[in-house]
């Protein structure tokens, strides 16, 4: 039997949204969109903060936050030009973001370029990308946006930059955390564990992400204290009170979790903590490290159950 098949056109931006302003950016920001962006992009939940966010005489299309901080969104509904170049690294500065991303309907091969070169010459944390958007259509169905990663960093190729550079001046205790937070993400990894691990490296804490900017799960091994230690890191602007609104449910929390914490609101740091501690932790007894694991991630993701929907109304 003959298949009807139908034609797959693609169609002009300026059909769908007349003006980049009024029209693509406010259709951007909305959250099943701002999904579709991540998910393409292979990030975390984007959480839009403003559009059209003052930076001293500019204004930036899309500050959004993830899970890691501030990330800026500038859209063009045209091919990329030298000003809009300008201006994300500008607004990037403003801001103090981490993740930059530039969406156009095409990219000249100079700013690919330069895209790349900016990925290739910063840091672990800062990360540039470059997305087209698409129009298409079958027939009269609606019309159906496609975004297209044209520019995304290497993040393993800076991650092994930064902890090259990191184990080269390590001492013998940095390598020996090191290998103990490798070897825990390994653990993860082999059992299927449900946490959102960050890259290794030489130091004695190690986080995980939570999917709210300014909130931490953080895994601690503490040589010099000898114990162990799993903290919900409370460090927002307003952590202060953020943190007075968790206490405030102390003991709803601390029923769910079936624990009691030590409430740390660290009147001398901008930020604040909740924690739990083993003690007898003794980094360098190997043959201990499983246990040491199965009590780290037990823990962790009885923090991460109940503090994650928590955080999210506070």
């Amino acid at each position: 039997m003959k298949q009807n098949l139908g034609n797959l056109l693609k169609i002009s931006l300026r059909e769908a949204w007349k003006n980049e302003t009024t029209d693509f950016t406010p259709w951007l920001a909305e959250q099943e969109n701002l999904n579709s962006l991540a998910d393409t992009l292979g990030l975390g939940e984007l959480e839009l903060v403003q559009r059209e966010y003052p930076i001293g005489d500019f204004s930036l299309d899309i500050l959004c936050t993830d899970d890691q901080g501030e990330v800026i969104i500038e859209n063009q509904l045209e091919k990329t030009d030298h000003t809009h170049l300008g201006q994300i690294i500008t607004y990037a500065s403003g801001v103090g973001a981490k993740k930059i991303i530039w969406i156009a309907e095409s990219f000249r091969r100079e700013h690919i370029s330069a895209l790349e070169f900016l990925n290739q010459n910063t840091t672990e944390d800062l990360n540039f990308f470059g997305v087209e958007i698409e129009l298409w259509q079958i027939g009269d169905s609606p019309m159906a946006p496609s975004f297209n990663v044209v520019v995304k960093p290497n993040g393993w190729a800076k991650a092994g930059r930064e902890q090259a550079r990191a184990v080269s001046s390590a001492t013998p205790l940095k390598l020996l955390q090191l290998k103990f937070w490798t070897e825990l993400v390994a653990y993860i990894d082999q059992h299927n564990i449900d946490l959102r691990t960050s890259e290794p490296k030489p130091r004695h804490w190690f986080d995980n992400r939570l999917g709210k900017s300014g909130y931490t799960l953080s895994f601690t091994a503490n040589s010099r204290a000898s114990r162990l230690g799993v903290e919900l890191y409370v460090n927002p602007e307003d952590s202060k009170q953020k943190f007075a609104a968790l206490e405030a449910r102390k003991t709803e929390i601390e029923t769910a979790l079936g624990l009691e914490v030590d409430w740390q609101p660290l009147p001398d740091s901008y930020a604040c903590r909740i924690a739990l501690f083993k003690p007898d932790f003794e980094l360098e007894d190997e043959a201990q490290w499983p246990s040491y694991f199965e009590w780290l991630t037990k823990n962790g993701i009885k923090f991460q159950d109940v503090f994650k929907p928590i955080i999210r109304t506070i």
